[in-house]
């Protein structure tokens, strides 16, 4: 996981039950005011279980209209949406919709309403970045390998190598027809939803829970997570921001959630050291190469689409015009750790993050 739900410890309602009990006999009076009693304390429902290459988590606490077993079949639900999602657009799965646009590229392919307006956020993204978040990385994947497919001896690729397919990255050679539905790459072309899928996933999951009448809730999904309302004390939802280089579930910092997304991009997560150089998964698509202006990007966003996908973008783009994008889009937010391991945070932030320490050191 790139950033982890803490302090999510439940916690007890000031909610008092006045209207007086019928007459019944003193132990089942008793009974049925501890029954109440229980009732007002909202309990906290945690769920967490594998999907889409990394751990789903789910929080949430039981209402006065929704006890302990109706919140787990609200998780169940939101878990199925998960992944039925994913296999529309899993990039390891031959019969998602995604591996249907590539196979066929060069020829427009009629996917889901879904498929469709991940793929539209990320041409959005694209342009709003000046091409640092392109779609299109992924024909550079046969050449950079990492997490579940990478060698057991990893070392980068020949430069020659990725610039031969440097120029089918380029997500303006992507077509999309509103009215068929279509989505179109170029010929020679791979699309890659793996920077951007998991924050619309992680919102329709969220859309899940709050359908089913739960207001405070935190939807997480590796690195993207999306926490609703307050708890019940009126505190807001706290996640930590992961050390680059420390230890998994070392954080430098907090960071408050109160109706707003979370998404981090680290060089950290996919990544090797070769030659004392550390080369990820996050492809700068100018060079073809590892980016190299930051160690991670936190973005926080009215919702985890948004925050998904631009947090590669700024990761890319660098600490000045990432901060400079971050401010331009409304109710959204940085945190920044440069390649000199500086903390950068944007205004928006102010107040809503505490500092826990100086991000540890290292390649």
């Amino acid at each position: 996981a790139l950033g982890g739900p803490v302090a999510l410890g439940a916690c007890r309602s000031q909610a008092e039950h006045d209207a007086p009990s019928p007459a019944a006999p003193e132990q089942s009076s008793a009974s049925a005011s501890s029954r109440a009693a229980s009732a007002a304390v909202p309990a906290k429902i945690e769920f967490s279980k594998a999907a889409m290459g990394t751990t789903v988590t789910m929080v949430a606490f039981t209402t006065p209209e929704l006890d302990d077993r109706a919140v787990r079949a609200a998780m169940d639900r939101a878990l199925q949406e998960i992944e039925r999602l994913e296999k529309l657009m899993s990039s390891w799965r031959d019969d998602s919709e995604l591996a249907e646009i590539n196979r066929r590229a060069g020829e427009p392919v009629t996917v889901s309403a879904e498929t469709f307006t991940v793929v539209e956020k990320s041409l959005w993204a694209g342009r709003v970045s000046d091409g640092a978040f392109d779609v299109t990385f992924d024909a550079l994947g046969g050449l950079w390998r990492f997490g579940d497919a990478s060698d057991a001896d990893p070392k980068p690729p020949a430069k020659a190598a990725v610039r031969k397919l440097l120029p089918l990255v380029d997500y303006e050679k992507v077509t999309l027809d509103r009215q068929s539905r279509s989505v179109r790459i170029g010929a020679g072309q791979r699309m890659g939803l793996g920077g951007i899928a998991k924050g619309y996933i992680v919102d329709r999951a969220s859309d899940v829970l709050r359908r089913a009448g739960l207001g405070a809730f935190l939807v997480q999904a590796g690195g993207d997570l999306y926490g609703a309302g307050r708890k019940p004390d009126g505190a807001p939802w706290v996640s930590g921001i992961q050390d680059p280089r420390g230890p998994e579930g070392r954080y430098f910092a907090t960071l408050e959630l109160s109706d707003h997304a979370f998404s981090t991009a680290g060089d950290y997560a996919r990544s090797y050291v070769h030659a004392g150089r550390r080369y990820h998964h996050i492809i700068d698509p100018e060079t073809g190469f590892p980016a190299t202006a930051s160690r991670s990007v936190t973005v926080w966003a009215p919702n985890a689409l948004l925050a998904d996908a631009i947090d590669d973008a700024i990761f890319i783009m660098g600490p000045k015009t990432g901060l400079a994008l971050a401010e331009s889009l409304e109710g959204v937010g940085a945190v920044i750790v440069d390649r000199d391991n500086h903390v950068h945070v944007s205004q928006r932030l102010n107040g809503k993050v505490r500092m826990l320490r100086e991000p540890s050191s290292g390649i």
